[in-house]
């Protein structure tokens, strides 16, 4: 199969029941960053905002989302019931997307990606 080239292809690879779960990542993330720019990257759906600013994925038995390290380590309470690497959080299927958290993570890192960008302007 090829490589997707844009977030449609890259979710209607999956079953209907996965493709729901992405599209309501897409979702969130639209709602929360609308300026936010749609792409794939490193083979998987992003969002690019002043900078990278998630991805997400689907797997054999979960959702991951990057958020790179900076969101995991801001998020840490609330993800504390999910398995995570460095930048990562997986989202298992059997268990409801916490959407709320989802936005909660992606605005952190809306303002954070807006703060880096406005220090590099100042320098």
């Amino acid at each position: 199969m090829d490589k997707p080239k844009h977030i449609n292809e890259y979710i209607a690879g999956f079953t209907p029941e996965v493709q729901k779960l992405l599209e309501q990542v897409r979702q969130t993330v639209q709602k929360t960053a609308p300026d936010a720019e749609e792409s794939i990257s490193y083979g998987m759906p992003a969002f690019k905002l002043n900078g990278n600013l998630v991805y997400f994925a689907a797997f054999t038995n979960h959702i991951g989302f990057y958020a790179l390290p900076s969101g995991n380590e801001a998020f840490q309470k609330e993800i504390s019931n999910y398995k995570t690497g460095k930048g990562s959080i997986q989202f298992p299927f059997d268990k409801p997307l916490p959407l709320d958290l989802i936005a909660k993570i992606v605005k952190f890192r809306v303002e954070e990606n807006i703060q880096k960008s406005g220090l590099k302007k100042k320098k």
